[in-house]
């Protein structure tokens, strides 16, 4: 009896380090700006790089895929939660094609930019961003927000507390407490977590066109968790959902189409 009380004591030690573990190092398992795919994809748009002021001291390195501001709608690209800029490039080269304006943003902390991310943080961001389109004289009923993964979270967050065109969702998830769960089912996540970008609880506030898409076979976010959203989300709503397509969705002409129909309409 003496021995089991002792192991049990000793896998309770275990436990509560673990818990310490993940709650002192859970935004570095969650951002993860260092990482780097399709860096050998070519630029094939012209870009005007900027720097939108978030603070003093913090700058957001940025891109700016400019057509004509005053006629075309403006598309925010609200990236995910790895990566930089040129990992977008084989994105951005198919988005062009539509007759918008682009502006995709890196997070603090990413892309060399000064600062650390987090919920806060990022939902500062992505608003500096459009005052940064504000002050260039384009409105908020002309700005269709983007968001890329975690960046839906974003984009929710903003898009449940202002009017903008509409906005476009992909591979979203419900929000990171039920993702988190998925990962360490063995936690106590609701009590650990940092950052909820909780958009299941946010997205009935929104009240323009949303496109929501997502691949059925993403193994790293559920899809059903789109279909959650969308049956939460208001009318006018639209879904994109490929029985083939994984998290990094395929930017083919079907998915491009989409987009363009769904732009237009609105």
């Amino acid at each position: 009896m003496k021995y089991l009380y002792l192991s049990l004591l000793s896998l309770l030690a275990v436990y509560l380090l673990v818990l310490l573990f993940i709650y002192f190092t859970q935004r570095n398992l969650l951002y993860h700006p260092g990482d780097n795919n399709y860096l050998d994809d070519k630029i094939q748009f012209s870009y005007k790089e900027v720097f939108i002021e978030v603070d003093q001291d913090i700058k957001l390195k940025s891109w700016l895929i400019e057509k004509d501001l005053k006629k075309y709608k403006t598309l925010v690209f609200f990236h995910g939660n790895a990566g930089n800029l040129f990992n977008r490039v084989h994105k951005l080269n198919e988005l062009h094609k539509l007759d918008i304006n682009i502006l995709i943003i890196s997070w603090r902390g990413f892309s060399g930019n000064s600062g650390k991310p987090t919920e806060k943080n990022l939902y500062q961001d992505a608003q500096k961003s459009i005052e940064w389109l504000n002050s260039k004289g384009i409105e908020n009923k002309k700005i269709i927000l983007y968001g890329e993964s975690l960046g839906t979270g974003v984009a929710v967050e903003l898009a449940q507390k202002n009017i903008f065109n509409s906005i476009i969702l992909e591979s979203p998830f419900t929000s990171m407490a039920k993702t988190a769960k998925i990962y360490y089912p063995y936690l106590p996540v609701n009590l650990l977590l940092k950052d909820k970008y909780d958009s299941i609880n946010k997205i009935h506030k929104i009240t323009k066109p949303i496109l929501i898409m997502h691949g059925v076979k993403d193994d790293l976010v559920p899809y059903i968790m789109s279909v959650e959203l969308f049956n939460k989300a208001n009318e006018p709503k639209y879904s994109f959902f490929p029985k083939d397509d994984n998290h990094m969705m395929d930017f083919n002409d079907k998915l491009l189409n989409k987009i363009r129909l769904f732009i237009k309409q609105h």
